[in-house]
């Protein structure tokens, strides 16, 4: 696939509301690229890559087409063991890919670091062909919310990036993702990413047994609105064991009929999405990657959880992880 330049360029000098367009496309600026300088747009994608034989496959590997069937939400003893282990990978996999980015890759360059290392580790990149979705991971850039797809686009001194990363192994997918700040992020754009984080934590906090799931959208929106941030509502957390994504829906605003009552043995993601300005979102022509109406940047953190007899266990959580618990609230 190819696209536009990965990054909006504009001259040193910009023109006036009515003259003609810097980009030569004869529009006027101001009905043109006014006020769309430097966003992100699509870049080039590679060729999907390829797995290993000796890798053990989700059923949608090979053909793009994800069958789906009533999984249990409660998961046995033996599934939520195998969830531990896919999630534990998962979670190391993330820390040492973000510590991994730096300024001058590419996206596409984090894609090949994530798609080996998951391989070296006996996993399946769970991301890879879902859906048909081209890369084995997520990476998703200033004012991507989600689901960007690895590209050409140079990662430039005082970006934010998400990476979500999802390992399949024996014979389940373990999900986590966080926002890392590249070089010199200005004050605002850290506070965003902070406040991301507390929301996450808040929202795992309110993971009890027999307790609403809106509790989570509750306690997230709050703490989002407190600090006069937007809180996505077109992404969700969701249920996940054996298939990547199964029926519990996870909100992060709070919805009274979001009223599934949470129950010892789930497992879910949390993963709110919070913006500096509008929540609303515009979809690229590739049917994945979702950005700020905008152009204000967003950030995002995710968790898989188990919910326990007395609250929750983090799956992708400890002392490895990236968030590997609440942060300190400003």
């Amino acid at each position: 696939m190819t696209g536009t330049p990965s990054r909006m360029k504009a001259p040193a000098v910009l023109p006036q509301s009515n003259d003609e367009c810097w980009c030569g496309s004869g529009r006027k600026y101001k009905r043109c690229h006014k006020g769309l300088e430097g966003r992100i747009t699509p870049g080039i994608i590679s060729p999907m890559r390829a797995v290993p034989d000796h890798i053990v496959k989700p059923p949608y590997a090979a053909t793009g087409e994800v069958p789906r069937w009533n999984e249990p939400k409660v998961k046995s003893p033996e599934i939520i063991e195998k969830m531990r282990y896919a999630c534990d990978m998962a979670t190391d996999i993330l820390r040492v890919a973000g510590e991994y980015v730096q300024v001058g890759m590419t996206t596409n360059d984090i894609d090949i670091f994530v798609h080996d290392l998951t391989i070296e580790r006996g996993a399946y990149p769970s991301p890879l062909n879902y859906h048909r979705y081209p890369k084995s991971v997520c990476t998703s850039l200033n004012e991507v919310i989600c689901h960007g797809i690895p590209d050409d686009t140079v990662i430039e001194d005082g970006d934010i990036i998400n990476l979500d990363v999802t390992c399949y192994v024996n014979g389940v997918h373990g999900d986590t993702n966080a926002t890392f700040c590249v070089g010199n992020v200005s004050d605002i754009d850290r506070n965003l990413v902070k406040v991301t984080e507390e929301c996450l934590w808040l929202g795992i906090g309110a993971v009890k047994p027999d307790r609403p799931l809106s509790d989570i959208g509750k306690a997230i929106e709050d703490h989002a609105t407190a600090h006069r941030l937007g809180v996505v509502r077109a992404f969700i957390g969701h249920g996940i064991g054996e298939q990547f994504h199964s029926d519990v829906q996870v909100l992060h605003y709070y919805d009274a009929r979001n009223n599934m009552l949470m129950k010892p043995g789930m497992i879910f993601t949390i993963e709110p999405m919070i913006t500096l300005g509008t929540y609303q979102f515009h979809m690229w022509d590739d049917d994945w990657t979702a950005v700020t109406a905008d152009g204000k940047r967003t950030a995002q953190f995710e968790h898989t959880i188990l919910v326990t007899e007395t609250g929750c266990e983090v799956l992708t959580g400890g002392d490895k992880a990236v968030s590997p618990r609440q942060p300190s609230s400003s």
